[in-house]
């Protein structure tokens, strides 16, 4: 349906509203709007027949609109439009980027008070202003009017770049600031239609509620991991594409082998199970450790917090001792209304599972057990690492003198599955651009799943590792039958299948993404957040010798302080003082975020807390 309300701002002859007021959809209305008074174009006679040509259609024309305080223009009642036109804006004669900037930052910030929930904000700059990409060529970014930057200001994202065309609205004729015969450079002129991100707030971690037994515990969602518990993207009920992608990788499977598929569990593990790790598992990654307090039953609800519900925890009330203390080891605070506390871990694979699957006394030898839930894990900031995924576990039992055929079959209809996969999104008479490889692991056993996916971008490895299969589980003895396990990333593989290019869209709350995903056909996922805008900070500082410097626990702050929007934390120096012996680092941190608008100040108040987080938690010294 076409906007039913549109607001023209900074017009200077008028063309172009008396233009777009002749190919407008009939229903629509039109608002059309200057800095100018009547005065002003007394004397412009192209602005006059314009403005007698609005006033024919009954379309409404205000003077003296301040574009940086739309807000002041309209009543309350009547300020949501539902799309927003400002062309070529500027600020007049030889006014540097500085400016114009600066009038760019306002004019978004004034859309925010005018703008209804899922309209546009069209902005048409010369050849070179944006500063994007899609200009050609494109301006260094100091040089620019940085667009999307001063966009974020406003909260406002960019969702497409279109070529400026004249001819799409005839009769508009392009003028100079206020009104002045000589007119802008059009040709390669590109229009930039902006939309509303959802509020960029410091989300505080959520307190979750489970019942073991007959107690009642609650515990606060990991920092890091923010916005990442108990989404349910594999549940019956969700549209996610990663499930729709589990789905369809578990049919292709079951049309060549007998499946047992079997419910998940919830991630919690007791501080024991840490140790079921197979020892043909050793790179698993550090797990998130969190603090279960019990519950008082006679207390209310935490005060001030959003609490969650989990159920199905594998976890009895019998392998928890509660401590004496309602303090942790790290000193963390008791939630109001518990009392004692317990650590656990989050599941950092389902792995930790294959054993118990393996010894159940339904167990099917032939059959494909298939597992599939989130798994957590610490892990450094970089492109193609991600701290919490889903995963797909097939448990595959045979008998030994059956190993080499089945496992044979099982990789070739693998392998197959996958390439159906990676090639849906393909068009017609194209080829596969990505294929999939078993590569051996150097002991000469298991494999790792590689795919072939240059469209990732350089900085992603061309050989993108989904998953792994493991024929060496010897610690695991069942009869006379050997296994074979298959782990898959579900998220690297809609990503892919999918062409999302940046694994924390997956997560979004935004419901824009999801819209891309409501039909059966798989088509590449466009995004709607282009070329977001990067910050760069760096930080440097001393290492306490005696406390020594843990990497992962300062990715891990990093993430948690910046909520996933540092994208990268490049080690710049090391430099050892020659006298005192001491060692001091320096890290460049650069902050973008995929699906929200992100500003410098957000960023500035995020690099603050950042340097008191690492000065606190992990014992350095600033320089």
């Amino acid at each position: 349906m076409a906007p039913r309300r549109l607001l023209l701002v900074g017009e200077g002859n008028f063309s172009f509203a008396a233009a777009l007021s002749e190919t407008m959809d009939p229903r629509s209305s039109l608002t059309a709007t200057c800095l100018q008074h009547p005065a002003d174009l007394a004397r412009d006679p192209v602005a006059q027949e314009n403005l007698r040509r609005l006033r024919e259609r009954g379309t409404e024309v205000r003077f003296g609109v301040d574009c940086t305080q739309l807000a002041n223009a309209f009543e309350p009642h009547n300020r949501k439009f539902d799309r927003i036109y400002f062309n070529f804006p500027h600020c007049g004669r030889k006014a540097g980027v500085a400016k114009n900037r600066e009038l760019l930052a306002k004019f978004f910030q004034s859309c925010a008070d005018v703008l209804s929930e899922e309209g546009e904000v069209h902005v048409a700059l010369c050849r070179g202003q944006g500063g994007t990409p899609a200009d050609k060529p494109q301006r260094e970014w100091h040089n620019s009017w940085q667009v999307v930057a001063m966009a974020a200001q406003g909260g406002l994202i960019l969702s497409d770049v279109l070529p400026f065309s004249c001819e799409a609205v005839p009769g508009y004729k392009c003028t100079g600031y206020r009104s002045q015969d000589k007119s802008f450079h059009i040709e390669g002129a590109l229009n930039h239609i902006f939309t509303q991100s959802l509020p960029f707030e410091g989300s505080k971690p959520r307190i979750f509620r489970i019942k073991l037994g007959d107690k009642c515990f609650s515990f606060q969602e990991p920092e890091a991991l923010a916005g990442k518990l108990n989404r349910g993207f594999l549940e019956a009920s969700s549209s996610h594409p990663i499930k729709a992608i589990n789905e369809k990788l578990i049919a292709e499977l079951g049309s060549a082998f007998p499946l047992k598929m079997l419910k998940c569990s919830c991630p919690l593990l007791p501080q024991e199970s840490t140790n079921v790790f197979p020892s043909w598992n050793c790179d698993i990654l550090s797990p998130f450790w969190i603090s279960l307090y019990e519950d008082n039953l006679n207390s209310k609800s935490l005060t001030g917090e959003t609490t969650q519900e989990i159920e199905d925890s594998p976890v009895s009330f019998s392998e928890l001792i509660l401590a004496k203390s309602p303090r942790g080891d790290d000193s963390e605070e008791a939630p109001e209304g518990s009392c004692g506390h317990v650590k656990v871990c989050l599941r950092a694979s389902l792995l930790v599972h294959v054993q118990a699957v393996i010894q159940a006394p339904d167990f099917l030898p032939g059959s494909l057990h298939i597992l599939s839930g989130p798994v957590f894990r610490k892990c450094h900031i970089l492109p193609c690492t991600m701290p919490a995924f889903h995963e797909t576990l097939v448990i595959f039992g045979v008998d030994q003198n059956l190993k080499h055929d089945c496992l044979l079959s099982l990789l070739d209809h693998l392998k197959a599955t996958l390439e159906s996969l990676l090639a849906q999104t393909l068009l017609e008479d194209t080829k596969l651009s990505s294929s999939v490889e078993f590569v051996f692991q150097p002991n000469g056993k298991d494999y790792m799943i590689h795919v072939k996916s240059p469209s990732f971008g350089p900085d992603c490895a061309k050989d993108l590792i989904i998953g792994a299969v493991i024929t060496s589980a010897t610690s695991i003895t069942h009869k006379d039958q050997c296994f074979v396990i298959v782990s898959i990333n579900l998220d690297f593989l809609t990503m892919l299948v999918w062409s999302i290019s940046d694994w924390r869209m997956l997560w979004t709350f935004d419901n824009r993404f999801l819209k891309n995903f409501v039909t059966e056909k798989i088509a590449p996922f466009k995004s709607y957040s282009l070329y977001p805008p990067r910050y760069v900070h760096d930080i440097s500082f001393w290492l306490d010798e005696k406390k020594g410097f843990d990497e992962l626990e300062f990715h891990t702050v990093a993430r948690a302080v910046s909520q996933d929007t540092i994208t990268s934390i490049q080690l710049l120096g090391r430099f050892h003082h020659p006298s005192t012996e001491q060692v001091s680092l320096c890290y460049r941190l650069t902050y973008q975020a995929c699906d929200m608008a992100l500003t410098q100040q957000q960023v500035a108040l995020m690099q603050f807390q950042f340097r008191k987080e690492i000065q606190q938690r992990l014992h350095v010294i600033l320089r």
